[in-house]
């Protein structure tokens, strides 16, 4: 994770810092998770990164809740698409189903690789989870994340650095 961070900082070094921050933090697999990571190597005050980071997560949330399901039937319509995306969506299926809600928060909470607002957006779309149960689970996992992901990069440094 934090080399690619780190591709993405040198990629985007003509940019302003905030706008690095929020770009990672829509960017898929990185997220949140590498917003705050990108924050933390910038040395920017916590709440400023926690707030670029939460808005650049949230972003494209509701455009993958409503137009995914469109996007991968036209893509299944094509022979070079469509065994990926039924793997997608086989993917999706499964514990998440099962617990909808809870499944999905801790999806998008628990920041591992390949988890976060983005996946958790495309399985809820997928599972035709509801946007009145999906975007509350994404959220409170994107606030979960945010909490694992500031223990990580501002307050446990800070407690390494008073010792």
């Amino acid at each position: 994770m934090e080399n690619l961070v780190n591709f993405f900082i040198n990629a985007f070094s003509g940019l302003d810092k905030n706008v690095v921050v929020f770009l990672i933090s829509m960017f898929p697999l990185l997220e949140l998770r590498g917003g705050m990571i990108a924050a933390a190597v910038f040395k920017m005050p916590y709440l400023q990164a926690m707030v670029l980071c939460l808005l650049g997560n949230m972003l494209p949330m509701p455009f993958i809740l409503l137009f995914i399901t469109k996007i991968f039937d036209a893509l299944k319509k094509t022979k070079l698409f469509k065994p990926m995306v039924q793997k997608i969506e086989n993917k999706a299926m499964g514990k998440i189903q099962k617990y909808e809600f809870l499944g999905i928060l801790l999806f998008v909470g628990i920041p591992l690789p390949g988890t976060g607002a983005w996946t958790g957006a495309l399985i809820a779309a997928l599972l035709g989870i509801k946007l009145r149960k999906s975007i509350p689970a994404i959220l409170c996992g994107i606030f979960l994340a945010s909490a694992i992901m500031s223990c990580v990069t501002y307050l446990i440094p800070a407690i390494i650095s008073m010792i």
